[in-house]
C-alpha cells in the first residue's frame, strides 16, 4: 500500500454510532470514511482520499496543500446539553460559538497560569 499524502486521524466510533472506526482528513473538508477496524477505516479512507481529490481535479475545485491543517484548528465533540449552553451563550454575546470556546479556553488558561502552585507534601519512600 501506498504512503497517505495528506495527515488523517482515526479515532473508534461509540456504540450508538455504529461502532468501528473513522477516518479523517483534516485538510479535505467532508474527506472521511469508516471502516469496522483501524486497518479497514484506513483502506477505505484510501479509496475517499483518491476519489475526493479526482472529482477536485475533474471540476477544477482547488485542493489544499497537505498540511496545512496544523494552522490551528481544532474539533472537540461536547455533550448535547453544553452544546447548547455554549450556543446560547454565544447568542447572547453576539458572537460565534468557536469564538465564544475560544475565549474561554483561554481565560481558563490564564486564570490556570496566574495560580499559585498548591503545596504538596513531600513524597515518602
Amino acid at each position: 500500500m501506498r504512503k497517505l499524502d495528506y495527515p488523517f486521524t482515526i479515532h473508534p466510533l461509540p456504540a450508538e454510532e455504529g461502532g468501528g472506526y473513522l477516518i479523517e482528513f483534516p485538510d479535505l473538508p467532508g474527506c472521511i470514511s469508516d471502516g469496522d477496524t483501524p486497518e479497514e477505516a484506513l483502506a477505505n479512507g484510501r479509496d475517499a482520499l483518491q476519489s475526493y481529490l479526482l472529482t477536485a481535479k475533474e471540476f477544477g475545485d482547488p485542493v489544499p496543500t497537505p498540511g496545512i491543517s496544523a494552522s490551528g484548528q481544532w474539533r472537540q465533540r461536547a455533550p448535547r446539553s453544553l452544546h447548547t449552553r455554549l450556543a446560547a451563550q454565544a447568542r447572547r454575546e453576539g458572537v460565534s460559538l468557536n469564538t465564544l470556546a475560544l475565549s474561554m479556553l483561554a481565560e481558563g488558561l490564564g486564570r490556570r497560569a496566574h495560580k499559585a502552585p498548591a503545596s504538596r507534601p513531600a513524597s515518602r519512600k
